[in-house]
């Protein structure tokens, strides 16, 4: 019985190649079409918001945490919203401002650097990885001018240079590497100047996992917008270690553990 060959779903000079968004584009445009900007015309509703989440480049690795708190105007929106997600087994990402489409962008993302691995038989590289994620911002200008803002930070363990790296981007998509740290969100200033105060080249995971904690409860602490620990309700931050292990969640408990000394404090019998 002969057998019909299967024709190419691509003409020649069509084939999106290995890009998962380009195969969006052909065969589903729509997918990917954003809200056109209205000068000078706001929104008529409140949408969620992450706020606060930073990145420390530490020994070995980088350290990735994000509080769970999502505003909305002046109000709580959602007290456990993850910001924080597993770009794929050696890199992280994290999310602040407009909360509905960042993540529906780190999913994109996501299922972008799977369907490349697949494709192609091997991973991008981390600095493809922050370019891919660069483009999906920028691809969000329209909605962004509307007020519908996403800004993201990527980092990851490169196995090509053997250390972890942070990249920050901008509204437009604009990436920037940071040396050694970078926050984003309404408290990122407060966290930010914990974490430089605290930070030295070197410094363990475990002491960065301590410092990240601690800056978040120091941007709760000025910001409205960024969530606390919560013991009563056991709402804890979320923090990820990305070595060359891979990307790991640090476990609840030890989080909660970690919050519970800080909210005690020196001057209550608790650890420094």
């Amino acid at each position: 019985m002969n057998e019909t060959p299967l024709l190419p779903i691509f003409s020649e000079g069509t084939d999106p190649g290995p890009s998962f968004l380009n195969l969006l584009r052909r065969v589903a445009p729509d997918s990917l079409q954003m809200p056109q900007a209205i000068p000078g015309q706001t929104l008529p509703f409140e949408l969620a918001h992450g706020t606060t989440v930073l990145a420390i480049r530490c020994e070995g690795g980088v350290v990735m945490a994000g509080d769970r708190r999502a505003t909305s105007g002046n109000s709580i929106a959602n007290r456990r919203i993850e910001k924080l997600f597993a770009a794929d087994e050696y890199s992280g990402v994290a999310i602040a401002g407009t909360a509905g489409l960042a993540i529906e962008m780190v999913r994109l993302f996501q299922v972008q650097l799977e369907h490349y691995e697949k494709i192609e038989g091997a991973a991008l590289s981390l600095e493809g990885k922050a370019n891919q994620l660069s483009q999906m911002v920028r691809a969000n200008l329209p909605a962004a001018m509307q007020g519908l803002v996403v800004v993201p930070l990527f980092a990851g363990f490169d196995k090509r240079r053997d250390r972890g790296r942070v990249f920050s981007y901008d509204a437009v998509g604009g990436k920037y590497e940071e040396a050694d740290f970078s926050a984003n969100g309404s408290g990122a200033v407060h966290a930010r100047n914990w974490i430089k105060a605290a930070w030295s080249e070197g410094i363990s995971a475990d002491d960065a996992i301590s410092i990240s904690i601690r800056s978040l409860f120091a941007a709760a602490d000025e910001d409205t917008a960024t969530g606390g620990p919560d013991l009563v309700r056991g709402i804890y931050p979320l923090v990820a270690v990305i070595n060359s292990e891979g990307f790991k969640f640090l476990d609840e408990t030890d989080v909660a553990a970690r919050s519970q000394l800080l909210l005690d404090g020196p001057e209550r019998g608790g650890s420094a």
